[in-house]
């Protein structure tokens, strides 16, 4: 019988090296800092549009690490619902990403109410709402149960699957998900620390007949908003997962397969989060400029001008040209022109070339 993490002597006591993530969590506090303290100087409303965009992140991603694809205008417009805020382009929303919605929010904005199996049963509730996954019709709002045979992770086409882990039996459940949540809510350890452990273990005890990893990551999202103090969100972990994705599960399948000391996968935690705190920083200075740059010219702009400048800071595809200006706008050359020149005029854009290598910038820009 192969060896799993729950097999050890003393589990689910786990250990780590501490002078070697005591040294991750510092880095990872002074970056949370610095994007927190960037986050205060731009105002309520680019603070709002943060933290909608990062729940949208976080529900997207998540169920993309999974290999279901979302549209993010359909989770975003049930989430600004959620939240009483209008936008543009709002579109109607399906009952499972409603439901996806629901858990995130319940996750973000009760972070501080205590984790139970009932509001566990909740979250699984809302990601299955019709009781299947895909065409399988699952248990939904309770622990497996096993009687289709023990719980596996498997990757691969049918009849060529890999086995990547054998989940502890469905007998056992209840009672490590009992010291689970004593853990969870018990508030004896840093919260940061909390969530990295509680994403390694939720996934190893594997409790769910389906959506663990989904249910993992948004412990993890209540946890670091527990850390956070609460507020919007800012950052996104389960999108810098997505993009590291192939080493998640690998550094998950090999601590699962090895002893209680998890400091692998404490360090690879804390650097994913540092990395996700980096990441929103960077949008946060773009965010920084921008309005910097419209308060110190202070001045009317027609819609297409804004669109053009936003579309300037968050990082234009090659040369922005008059016709492409035009293209994008859906309108003649002679307006494209004008609204050019005005915004020369203006000192908003600098021009660069001659003829058809003209294109233009946006002055340089002290912080």
């Amino acid at each position: 019988m192969k060896h799993y993490i729950y097999h050890n002597e003393g589990w689910p006591h786990f250990t780590w090296d501490y002078k070697k993530i005591n040294a991750l969590l510092y880095e990872v506090l002074t970056s949370r800092g610095f994007l927190f303290g960037q986050m205060a100087a731009v105002g309520l409303q680019p603070q709002d549009t943060a933290h909608l965009n990062n729940i949208t992140k976080d529900i997207v991603a998540s169920a993309e690490i999974e290999g279901e694809k979302l549209n993010i205008q359909e989770v975003r417009s049930s989430i600004a619902r959620k939240l009483g805020m209008s936008i543009e382009g709002s579109i109607p929303s399906r009952r499972n990403v409603d439901g996806l919605a629901d858990m995130m929010l319940d996750a973000l904005h009760n972070y501080d109410r205590p984790l139970t199996d009932e509001r566990l049963f909740g979250w699984h509730n809302c990601l299955f709402p019709a009781g299947y996954s895909g065409p399988f019709k699952i248990d939904v709002a309770m622990y497996r149960t096993d009687l289709k045979g023990r719980m596996e992770v498997v990757s691969g086409p049918i009849g060529m699957e890999k086995v990547h882990y054998v989940a502890p039996p469905a007998e056992e459940v209840p009672a490590y998900m009992k010291i689970f949540l004593y853990y969870v809510n018990n508030p004896s350890e840093n919260l940061i620390i909390k969530a990295a452990v509680a994403h390694l273990w939720f996934v190893s005890i594997h409790p769910f007949e389906d959506g663990n990893g989904r249910i993992a990551r948004a412990i993890t999202d209540m946890l670091l908003t527990r850390s956070d103090n609460g507020g919007k969100r800012f950052y996104s972990m389960s999108a810098q997962i997505q993009k590291e994705k192939k080493s998640y599960y690998e550094i998950l399948e090999k601590c699962q397969q090895g002893s209680l000391d998890i400091t692998e996968w404490m360090e690879w935690f804390l650097q994913c989060l540092k990395r996700a705190l980096e990441t929103a920083s960077g949008f946060t200075r773009t965010i920084l400029l921008k309005y910097q740059f419209f308060n110190q010219t202070n001045t009317d702009l027609n819609a297409r001008q804004k669109k053009m400048i936003g579309m300037l800071f968050e990082g234009f595809k090659g040369n922005l040209t008059s016709s492409k200006w035009a293209r994008i706008n859906k309108v003649t050359q002679m307006t494209a022109n004008r609204d050019i020149t005005d915004l020369l005029d203006r000192g908003m854009l600098i021009r660069h070339g001659e003829g058809r290598n003209t294109h233009y910038t946006l002055p340089d820009i002290n912080d």
